[in-house]
C-alpha cells in the first residue's frame, strides 16, 4: 500500500470536531423533482480523545447526518448524539465507558456480571429508525436514543414497558412485512442464553414471539423476516459469556471463532413463536443480511458474506489508518428446507458487494430482484484499500452495474422509489462519498435504473465513514 492510499481513504477515519449547519449546498446536476424530504445518516465522528485514540472503527462517538432536499435545494447540518461517553471523550478528553472494542480499565460485560446490573450508556453509532411519535439513533445495546428529526437534538435514552430483559440486540430491526410490526431480538446472557424475538406493534412495549436457547452465543449484527418467519444465522464467532467475567476484555475481544461448529439457521414462526426448523451449514460470517423470502415450503435467505470472521479485526483503526486491505463480503444465496432442514448455497456474484439495501417498504420479506451496496475494486492486490465503489446487483441473472470515481469512496446507498413507481429499480440512489483530494464528502444521486449518476451536493467538510441511514418524504 502507498503512502498516497494511505493518505486518503483515512481521511474517513478522521475526527470531526465541528457541528454545522449549512442552508445550501452547492449543487451540479439535475435533482428529480418528485425528491423531496430528508436523508438521515447515522456513524461514527469521535475517533480521537486527549490522551489517545478508541481501537476500532465500531467505537467512534456517534454523529447524526441530515440532508434536506427540497424541489432542488440540498440543506445538511450535522450533530453529535449527547450521551456520556461522548461528553467524556469530546468534553473532557478521556474515554469512560467500555465500546465494542475499547475498555478503558474493565469490560461492560465484567461489570454487569459483577453487579448483576449493568450501567447503562449507550453508543447510538449504527442506525437509525425514523416515523411515527419517534426518531431513534440504535446500536447493539438495547437502549435506543431520540432525537428531534429536524434540529438532531438529543432528547432521552428511550425505555421499555415490559418484563424483556437482556444484554444486546440488533441496530436492524425489521417491519413485519404482513402486520408492519418492529420485529427484533433480545439476547440474554447467562449459563444458558438465550435469544429472545420480540415484536413491538406500537409505543415502548415488547411482546415475546418465542425464545432460542444456545450455549454459545453467537455475535449477531443482524437477521431476517419472511411474510410468515423470522430467521437467525448464528455464525461460529461465539462466546463463553463467562469470558466476560474472567478474560476482563472489551465485548469483542472475548468472542473466538469455532468453525468446527458451524453455523445454525433458526427459522421461527413468526405468529406462534414455533420453531420450523433448527439446522446448519458451512462455517460462515456476515454483518449484513440483503433480504430474505418465501418459496413454498424453503426460505430463500441472502446475505453479504465473509469466508470468515477475519473482518471484525481488519476494521481496527491502527490497522486502517495503516492502510491495510479488507476482504470481501460477496453476496451468497441460502435456501433452507423448512421440513428437511437441507441447505443450499449459491454465490450470487463474484462483485463484492457489502451495506446491502433494497426497496425495503415493498420488497422486505418478500420476493425481490434488486440489491445496492458498497463494492470494493482491488485492482492487482489480493485486499481492497476501502469500499470505493457502488454496486447494483440484478439477483436473477447476477448481473451487475457499478459507480465508481476514482480516489472515492461512497457510503451506503439508500435507495428511494419514485412516486407511484411501477417497477423494482425505479427511482433513485443516494450516498454520502467522501472526495479525500477535496477533503470534503458529497451526496451523490443516482438513477437507481441505469446507475448513472444525476446530480451531487458538496459538504464543506468531510464525513467519517457511517454505517447506515434513512429517507423519509417531505409531508
Amino acid at each position: 500500500m502507498t503512502t498516497s492510499t494511505q493518505s486518503t481513504f483515512t481521511t474517513g477515519l478522521r475526527t470531526l470536531d465541528r457541528e454545522r449547519v449549512v442552508d445550501a449546498l452547492p449543487v451540479s446536476g439535475e435533482l428529480p423533482h418528485w425528491l423531496n424530504g430528508s436523508l438521515i445518516r447515522n456513524g461514527p465522528a469521535a475517533f480521537d480523545w486527549r490522551d489517545g485514540s478508541f481501537r476500532h472503527w465500531f467505537d467512534g462517538q456517534a454523529m447524526l447526518h441530515r440532508f434536506e432536499l427540497d424541489n432542488g435545494r440540498v440543506g445538511y447540518r450535522n450533530r453529535y448524539v449527547d450521551t456520556p461517553s461522548s461528553r467524556s471523550v469530546r468534553s473532557d478528553g478521556r474515554i469512560a465507558y467500555s465500546e465494542f472494542a475499547t475498555d478503558p480499565c474493565q469490560s461492560l460485560f465484567s461489570r454487569f456480571f459483577t453487579q448483576f446490573r449493568r450501567v447503562a450508556v449507550p453508543n447510538p453509532n449504527v442506525n437509525v429508525q425514523l416515523g411515527g411519535e419517534h426518531a431513534v439513533a440504535l446500536t447493539e445495546l438495547p437502549l435506543p436514543v431520540e432525537f428531534d428529526p429536524e434540529t438532531l437534538e438529543t432528547l432521552r435514552v428511550s425505555g421499555y414497558q415490559d418484563s424483556l430483559r437482556g444484554n444486546v440486540t440488533t441496530a436492524h430491526p425489521h417491519a413485519d412485512p404482513t402486520t408492519g410490526d418492529l420485529v427484533n431480538y433480545l439476547l440474554r446472557f447467562g449459563r444458558t442464553s438465550a435469544y429472545q424475538v420480540y415484536r413491538q406493534a406500537g409505543g415502548n412495549r415488547r411482546e415475546l414471539i418465542g425464545t432460542v436457547p444456545t450455549d454459545r452465543p453467537g455475535y449477531l449484527h443482524s437477521f431476517a423476516v419472511t411474510e410468515h418467519h423470522v430467521v437467525l444465522m448464528i455464525f461460529p464467532l461465539v462466546v463463553n459469556p463467562l469470558s466476560f467475567l474472567l478474560r476482563n476484555q472489551p465485548f469483542i475481544a472475548n468472542y473466538r471463532w469455532r468453525p468446527e461448529l458451524g453455523t445454525r439457521i433458526v427459522v421461527l414462526d413468526s405468529r406462534t413463536g414455533a420453531i420450523r426448523t433448527d439446522t446448519s451449514t458451512e462455517p460462515l460470517f456476515s454483518f449484513h443480511h440483503i433480504n430474505a423470502f418465501e418459496e413454498g415450503d424453503t426460505v430463500v435467505l441472502d446475505l453479504s458474506q465473509y469466508h470468515d470472521a477475519t473482518i471484525v479485526d481488519a476494521l481496527y483503526l491502527d490497522r486502517l489508518r495503516a492502510g491495510e486491505g479488507i476482504p470481501p463480503a460477496r453476496p451468497v444465496r441460502h435456501r433452507v428446507e423448512l421440513d428437511s432442514g437441507r441447505v443450499r448455497s449459491t454465490r450470487l456474484s463474484e462483485e463484492p458487494l457489502e451495506l446491502p439495501t433494497i426497496d425495503y417498504r415493498r420488497r422486505n420479506g418478500r420476493p425481490y430482484r434488486y440489491t445496492y451496496g458498497v463494492g470494493a475494486d482491488r485492482g492487482a492486490a489480493e485486499l481492497a484499500d476501502f469500499f470505493n465503489q457502488l454496486v447494483k446487483l440484478d439477483t436473477r441473472t447476477g448481473r451487475t452495474i457499478v459507480w465508481r470515481e476514482p480516489g472515492t469512496y461512497p457510503g451506503e446507498p439508500v435507495f428511494v422509489p419514485a412516486p407511484n413507481a411501477t417497477e423494482e429499480d425505479e427511482g433513485v440512489a443516494l450516498s454520502v462519498v467522501l472526495d479525500p483530494a477535496a477533503d470534503r464528502s458529497l451526496l451523490v444521486v443516482l438513477d437507481a435504473r441505469s446507475f448513472g449518476e444525476l446530480a451531487r451536493a458538496e459538504v464543506p467538510h468531510p464525513i467519517p465513514f457511517g454505517f447506515h441511514g434513512q429517507f423519509t418524504r417531505a409531508r
